[in-house]
């Protein structure tokens, strides 16, 4: 199994921008899809991004294409998801998941999870 952890939140004005990194331990990284969620207070947990195992796919919310990118480094273990343009409503806890299998946008359909880090943008 993968173990995983996040690093890179913080507290940024509204227009600014963070990256993420997820660093992953304990398996072989390339066999992993990973994922981005986020979770807002009194929110559900929604899907931001995905990229396949390869780096060479990825996927993301409609409403943040354009302005989040994921990518990934497999000789160094990491995804990372670049965040611009930042929008208070973006303020939530990032998380980044790894699962084997098909790329999907359901969390629940991933087995390994992170714990998080905290993102807020100031208006």
């Amino acid at each position: 199994q993968v173990q995983l952890v996040e690093s890179g939140g913080g507290l940024v004005q509204a227009g600014g921008s963070l990256r993420l990194s997820c660093v992953a331990s304990g398996d072989t990284f390339a066999y992993y899809h990973m994922g981005w969620f986020r979770q807002a207070p009194e929110k559900e947990r929604e899907f931001v991004a995905a990229i396949s195992s390869g780096g060479g796919v990825t996927y993301y919310a409609d409403s943040l294409k354009g302005r989040f990118t994921i990518f990934r480094d497999n000789a160094k273990n990491t995804v990372y998801l670049q965040m611009n343009s930042l929008k208070p409503e973006d303020t939530a806890v990032y998380y980044c998941a790894a699962r084997i299998g098909a790329n999907t946008r359901r969390p629940n359909e991933y087995n390994y999870w992170g714990q998080g880090t905290q993102v807020t943008v100031s208006s």
